[in-house]
């Protein structure tokens, strides 16, 4: 799986009113009608019984200039550290949960499904809230164990057959 580029975001919630947040990379589109989306998170991550508690998590899509924030949020060894919330400024959505000042993009669910899949739980959630974040920033981006970034990218229409 490490051939495979991916985005990154952070998923976020609330432990009591403390706002938690981890740095994940297993995130999908699943439906668009109704908009749901996946998040796979390991079970023995300290954020997966807030998750499944709280009933609903934020996806805070992060641009290729908040590497530190991907960094603290998988528990590097950084100050400040994850239990300041890695220092990160933020605010409450719509729906009140913590979104991170600065991200791309910023999706608010409530957990609609869960599944378990081997050593992970996949939350399955009903998007409740979606905000475009900054328009000129490129996405953080994960390959091969590395954040990877686009020296130059055009953008081109994608081909194919109309379906329906």
């Amino acid at each position: 799986m490490g051939r495979f580029a991916t985005g990154v975001s952070v998923v976020t919630t609330f432990d009591g009113d403390r706002p938690q947040g981890i740095t994940v990379n297993a995130f999908s589109s699943v439906s668009l009608e109704p908009a749901l989306v996946m998040v796979a998170l390991d079970r023995r991550r300290f954020i997966t019984p807030m998750v499944r508690a709280a009933g609903r998590y934020a996806v805070n899509v992060l641009g290729a200039d908040q590497q530190a924030l991907s960094d603290c949020f998988a528990h590097a060894p950084v100050s400040p550290g994850r239990e300041v919330f890695c220092g990160a400024s933020w605010q409450p959505g719509p729906t009140g949960l913590p979104l991170i000042d600065g991200a791309i993009a910023t999706l608010e669910c409530t957990i609609v499904e869960t599944f378990s899949a081997g050593d992970h739980d996949l939350f399955i959630g009903r998007v409740d809230s979606l905000q475009h974040g900054r328009q000129d920033t490129a996405p953080l981006l994960y390959y091969r164990r590395r954040y990877l970034r686009v020296q130059q990218g055009a953008d081109s229409p994608v081909e194919g057959k109309p379906e329906g």
